[in-house]
């Protein structure tokens, strides 16, 4: 049916619950038809309006007009979240060419916001044989030790502003009918909910805990303490954004 609701989802194993949790409510798929991406394609298609709701990283809501987060969860972290890293040759306070990871604008501004007013160092974005790169999602699983310094930035954001963090949250660049919504949210949560009943049968990961990624590292609720720190961080994107139009 053409005027179903569309939907972008997150092909990362942090999703796997969300999607868990949609198939165990086939009636939504009367209302929706889903299909994944990763996040940056997920946010465009949002953006261009060839999608009416997404899990999109959160620095990408800044490109939605009149944008709605849609439900209660969100991928987020308490602290360290463990897939969302700038990984280095050096310590930070060393760096001074950054590549970027092309599967996030919200790691990477994380990444740039984190540099300029936590670490207070000044890079350069390059494209290859740069001193750190900004790495997310299941490619960084396993990948703690390979590098010479990894800085989780989860961790760091919380150390640099005392809370919590939301990556990505679901939302909507029209208004949807509130009961897709309400079914749509109580999918998400039984998704959840249930996840110790399924973490098994995700094929292990090398130098890899699946179960604490999914039980601990990532935190699915979308508090009214992630919900600040989304405005905070949106304030620090535009300090930057200011700050390189200024300098041109």
């Amino acid at each position: 049916m053409s005027n179903k609701i569309k939907i972008s989802a997150v092909s990362y194993m942090n999703t796997i619950p969300f999607m868990r949790g949609i198939e165990a409510h086939p009636e939504l798929l009367d209302y929706a038809e889903i299909v994944t991406d990763i996040p940056s394609t997920c946010a465009q298609k949002l953006i261009d309006n060839r999608v009416d709701l997404g899990l999109v990283p959160v620095a990408a809501l800044l490109h939605v007009p009149d944008y709605r987060i849609i439900g209660d969860y969100c991928i987020g972290s308490v602290g360290a979240v463990n897939s969302v890293f700038i990984f280095s040759k050096k310590p930070v306070h060393e760096i001074r060419t950054l590549q970027l990871d092309s599967h996030s604008r919200t790691s990477n501004n994380l990444a740039r916001v984190l540099l300029k007013n936590y670490w207070q160092v000044e890079v350069e974005l390059v494209e290859e044989d740069a001193d750190a790169y900004v790495l997310i999602g299941d490619r960084t699983f396993g990948r703690v030790g390979t590098e010479p310094y990894a800085y989780d930035l989860g961790a760091e954001w919380m150390r640099f502003t005392g809370l919590p963090f939301a990556y990505a949250v679901w939302a909507s660049n029209k208004e949807l009918r509130s009961d897709f919504i309400a079914a749509f949210n109580v999918a998400l949560r039984d998704g959840i909910e249930g996840r110790q009943d399924y973490i098994h049968e995700i094929p292990p990961v090398e130098n890899f805990d699946i179960q604490k990624y999914l039980m601990e590292s990532i935190d699915y609720e979308l508090t009214a303490e992630k919900r600040e720190a989304i405005q905070l961080f949106h304030r620090y994107i535009r300090e930057l954004d200011v700050a390189v139009k200024s300098s041109l």
